[in-house]
């Protein structure tokens, strides 16, 4: 694998931590990806559509042969294959899998934008970023030192295990 690359999952429909676990299985057992590392469940307040269930967040490291736009299309087949229906921007939703950051790539695409625009300003994306990958720099600072700055207000640890995605 030649290039890591950050995930963001999250989900408030059904069983959020069953559908993220299921997801993270389908990458790493497709053959151009390997799950590296996974960050424990976390449990937080929705952001942007704030009159919503809650959502169950983690991030994940993997390891990867695809090109950044083939890893977006996999992610995004993944969604539609679990029924994944966008409705509404941050609206409700059974499963939502962000690249994050591909490597120390930078770009702009009409597809695809690296790192994430709004990661920095999204604390139930650095929380458990950080937990597996606080020295990652984004835009010139470390997902710790942005978790410094971003409100963590609400965020609650949902599973301690960070196996909790092996589960079926």
């Amino acid at each position: 694998m030649r290039f890591t690359a950050a995930l963001g999952l999250g989900g408030n429909i059904g069983d959020p931590p069953a559908a993220m676990g299921f997801a993270l299985r389908q990458l790493d057992q497709h053959p151009d990806c390997r799950v590296l590392a996974v960050s424990r469940l976390y449990k937080t307040p929705p952001w942007g559509k704030t009159d919503q269930a809650d959502f169950f967040n983690c991030c994940a490291l993997v390891g990867t042969a695809l090109a950044p736009e083939a890893l977006l299309d996999l992610c995004l087949d993944i969604e539609r294959d679990m029924k994944r229906e966008r409705v509404e921007r941050w609206g409700p939703r059974t499963i939502d899998i962000d690249i994050l950051t591909y490597g120390t790539l930078a770009q702009e695409t009409e597809r695809l934008q690296l790192p994430h625009p709004r990661m920095t300003q999204r604390a139930f994306v650095l929380m458990p970023l950080s937990e597996i990958a606080p020295d990652l720099m984004v835009d010139d600072q470390t997902v710790a030192e942005w978790l410094d700055k971003a409100d963590q207000a609400g965020i609650r640890l949902a599973r301690e295990n960070r196996d909790w995605w092996q589960e079926a």
